[in-house]
């Protein structure tokens, strides 16, 4: 029955569609290759062109391994279907749009100088990370601002509703995953009641994200309700680039002064008022002040993409007043499949490789590419305490099954594994030495790292990495460390996760 009501529900009608395409695009090739020898030749050269720009030309070729495989062993149709899926991104009008878009982000996103010299002044080596931030990623660091960390989706819902409740001239919702329930009813109960009162509510949320979660024509629901809302990447059963891209972010920005981001989607799960996965470990921080600004020009871009209807940002950025003294530093950043820096993977090499004590993190997958691997164990090396905790019971099996093919190795390097033992950890976080961390919606797998729209803040200086410390510190003692003798497998078990995890890319 749970087959059957797969098949028939709508990324069931997705799946089959697009591999029928796929079939009969290898059926089609078949045919012409048969009969028109001089075709097929062309084709073998143009999948063996492909073959060779792609290792020339790509920079980070761990994420192009399994595409490499299907050519050597597919030539003619691994290239065609390396064409329609795996090629270059700027095919997509929307991504094009996007793309022009992000480059008006520069006119909107201008770094103080002044706070880049105080933070030079304190810290050489963070300066530097601080400055690729600003300057290559494109994204200013803040110190009128005040952060608050949560370690746990309930303790941050909470806060959301208060703070939406405050809302004046507008609320931004952008979030991978909205499922109606309770966390849901009571975010839009409070968004009905602000549009009555002349609020500008707007949502982005991501089609395949929702999938399954809300109804198909939920959008228009929220439309009759006064709520603009625009569903990122509609999934369509057609074999293209840009379905492979989703919109993973989590941003809620309330009257350009606040801000709220962190691991948690809107869904029950995440304030555990559904099980699935055992306890569920997530969390949420809350920003005041001008760092809010970052997050409202993210928002904005996408939303403008699809609707083209503010000439001018500046129209949502409030007057700031002087949040904190004693505040730290804070910067918001976006990091899109579009961008030449592979922005969130590079900010997480820095702190990993700038570290001196220690490194902790929280990821739900743990799946890397060379450079992640040997700057973790190259830490180690170096003499850092680098801790990461993974789930205690996975939400997806097979990934889950390839994360464990890394343990062997790190393990073996000094790094220390813990699976949280209560449940799922969906957290997203590093911290490191006491003064630096990053809290945001990156994991540690091809996905986020590569393909999709994904967000994060970075943090120096500030009390909250106390409490960030603290939650990891936490959530460690309630996890299990894995020992070396825990990832000795037999033969076939090891067979199976090495072919699975050489198309770990595609997961």
């Amino acid at each position: 029955m749970k087959i059957l009501k797969l098949i028939f529900s709508r990324i069931g009608i997705i799946a089959i569609s697009i591999f029928i395409q796929v079939l009969w695009l290898l059926e089609l090739i078949n045919n012409f290759s048969q009969y028109y020898v001089s075709i097929n030749i062309i084709l073998t050269i143009l999948s063996i062109l492909i073959l060779l720009a792609i290792i020339r030309r790509e920079k980070h070729l761990a994420n192009k391994i399994p595409w490499i495989i299907i050519i050597m062993i597919f030539p003619i149709f691994g290239g065609i279907l390396f064409v329609f899926m795996g090629a270059n991104l700027y095919s997509s009008t929307t991504l094009k749009r996007i793309y022009k878009n992000k480059q008006k982000e520069k006119h909107y996103l201008v770094q103080n100088k002044q706070t880049l010299e105080e933070i030079h002044n304190q810290d050489a080596d963070i300066y530097g990370q601080v400055n690729y931030i600003s300057q290559y990623a494109g994204y200013p660091i803040y110190k009128n601002s005040f952060i608050d960390y949560y370690p746990l989706g309930e303790d941050v819902y909470k806060v959301i509703l208060e703070e939406l409740r405050k809302a004046k001239k507008f609320i931004f919702i952008e979030y991978f995953i909205i499922e109606l329930g309770e966390m849901w009813q009571g975010i839009l109960e409070i968004l009905e009641q602000k549009v009555k009162e002349g609020v500008d509510v707007r949502i982005i949320y991501d089609d395949f994200g929702t999938i399954g979660k809300l109804p198909y024509h939920y959008k228009k629901v929220l439309q009759k309700k006064g709520i603009k809302c625009i569903v990122f990447n509609r999934l369509i059963p057609v074999v293209a680039v840009f379905m492979n891209n989703r919109d993973h972010r989590k941003i809620l920005v309330i009257d350009g002064d606040t801000a709220f981001s962190g691991g948690i989607n809107i869904a029950d799960e995440y304030i555990n008022k559904k099980k699935r996965f055992g306890h569920w470990k997530d969390n949420g921080i809350m920003i005041k002040g001008a760092a809010v600004w970052n997050y409202t020009v993210m928002f904005l871009n996408i939303w403008n993409a699809y609707k083209n209807e503010d000439e001018d940002f500046y129209k949502f950025k409030p007057t700031i007043k002087n949040v904190s003294n004693d505040s730290g530093y804070i910067a918001p950043y976006g990091d899109y499949p579009l961008d030449k820096e592979l922005v969130g993977e590079n900010i997480y090499l820095n702190i990993i490789n700038q570290s001196k004590k220690y490194v902790y993190i929280f990821t739900p997958y743990l799946i890397i590419d060379n450079e992640m691997l040997s700057a973790l164990t190259l830490a180690s090396k170096r003499g850092v305490d680098v801790r990461i905790v993974t789930p205690g019971i996975p939400d997806k099996k097979i990934v889950f099954t390839v994360a464990r093919t890394y343990y062997d190795m790190l393990i073996e390097e000094g790094v220390k594994i813990y699976e949280y033992t209560p449940g799922f950890i969906h957290s997203k976080v590093f911290v490191c030495d006491d003064k630096v961390a990053t809290v945001g919606t990156l994991n540690l797998d091809y996905r986020s790292l590569y393909l999709h729209f994904e967000c994060g803040t970075y943090i120096y200086n500030d009390r909250v990495i106390e409490k960030i410390k603290k939650d990891a510190i936490d959530t460690i003692k309630k996890s299990h460390e894995i020992t070396e003798k825990e990832c000795r497998h037999g033969l076939i078990r090891s067979i199976i996760q090495s072919i699975l995890r050489i198309f770990a890319p595609l997961m």
